[in-house]
Formats: C-alpha cells, structure tokens, sequence
C-alpha cells in the first residue's frame, strides 16, 4: 500500500512540473494511396532512416514514443489494423522500420493536428511530458498544426528538420520558419537530440 502511494505521490508531482520528453511521431503509418503520395513519397524515402534511428535512440533512453495517426476515415479501424494494412501495401518498405513496438503508445486521429479531438494532451499530462520530439509528416500540413496545439498547451517543442517529410519543399521550408520563429520551436537535425539530457527539447 505504502509503495503505491509513493508511486502516485510520485506521478501527481511529474504532472504538476512535467519536465519529460517524449517522441511523437506524426502519420507515418501510410498506404501512400492518396493524392499527392508520388510527391511524398521521394521525401518519405529520406525521412525514414533518420526517423528509425531516431526511434531506436529513444526506445534505448526509455524515452515515450507516441504515434499519431490519421485513421483514414475508417472509424471501425485501430491502431493494429492500421499498421497490417500499411504493411500489406506496396510502400511496405517504408512502414517496416520505423513500424510501433509493444511499448509504443498510438493516438488515432482523424484531422490535421495530433492534438485534436483526441486524448494526446492528457496521455502527455499523466507521463509528465513537458517537451515533445515532433516527427513524421507532413511537415507543412500536420507537423505544422501539431506543432501549434503544442505550443499553445505550453509544452516545448523540438523538430528535426531531416526527420520530417514534406510534399512542397518550399512549404516546409517557411513551415518550419514559422515554428522557429512564432511558435518557439527548435529546428534542430535529429543528431543534436540527446534523449538522455532532460534538456534536450529546450
């Protein structure tokens, strides 16, 4: 009895002054079957080795890692089914490696932003995250309003600008501009996140 109380005493203090981080990795777990997808594509194709290692950094530093992801209109669709129907689809290749383990966390959402009508900013609040890895795609659609929900819930934010895929680069050029510059984001290449510093989204 005493040890559970310790650990909730524990988990009340995390939420009041969350200093944690954690990864989000925003609709990576795509069929690649829709419009614009031979435009994403070539950048996904980049994007996906820095993001595997990137995910395999902050499994090994017990780092949370939380996919976010687009349920693509089927709302009798979870998480699993998601992933097998990626899987099943011709850009396999590019799901396989940066694919969700059994410890990762999954939020499906159905609009643009992670945070948006869905449980993200609680599921942040009870791990005591108070600095979000933000990667994935689209970095001028998605990755962008994501990063917005997230600066306004006050939470700090970090993007690796190699480790998120755009389809207009030019887009994802001022995208990122904007985060830096109006939503205090650091714009950072994923080698300079050390997931081991408490420090390391500020």
């Amino acid at each position: 009895m005493a040890e559970r109380a310790g650990r909730a005493a524990e988990a009340t203090d995390r939420r009041s002054d969350p200093t944690g981080l954690a990864l989000l990795v925003v609709d990576m777990i795509n069929t690649y079957e829709h419009e614009d997808a031979e435009l994403l594509v070539p950048s996904v194709e980049r994007v996906v080795p820095v993001l595997a290692e990137l995910l395999d950094r902050a499994r090994g530093a017990g780092v949370p890692v939380i996919y976010a992801n687009d349920n693509f209109g089927r709302w009798r669709s979870h998480h699993g089914e998601l992933v097998d129907t990626a899987l099943a689809g011709p850009h396999a290749g590019l799901i396989e490696p940066i694919r969700p383990d059994d410890e990762s966390l999954f939020v499906v959402k159905a609009r643009h932003s992670a945070f948006y009508e869905t449980p993200l900013a609680y599921l942040l609040w009870r791990l005591g995250v108070g600095q979000v890895v933000l990667a994935g795609q689209v970095t001028e659609q998605c990755v962008l309003y994501s990063a917005l929900d997230a600066h306004i819930r006050h939470l700090e934010v970090t993007v690796p600008k190699d480790a998120v895929a755009s389809i207009h680069p030019h887009l994802a050029s001022a995208a990122l501009e904007m985060m830096e510059l109006n939503m205090g984001a650091r714009i950072v290449t994923a080698k300079e996140i050390d997931f081991t510093d408490s420090s390391a989204g500020s």
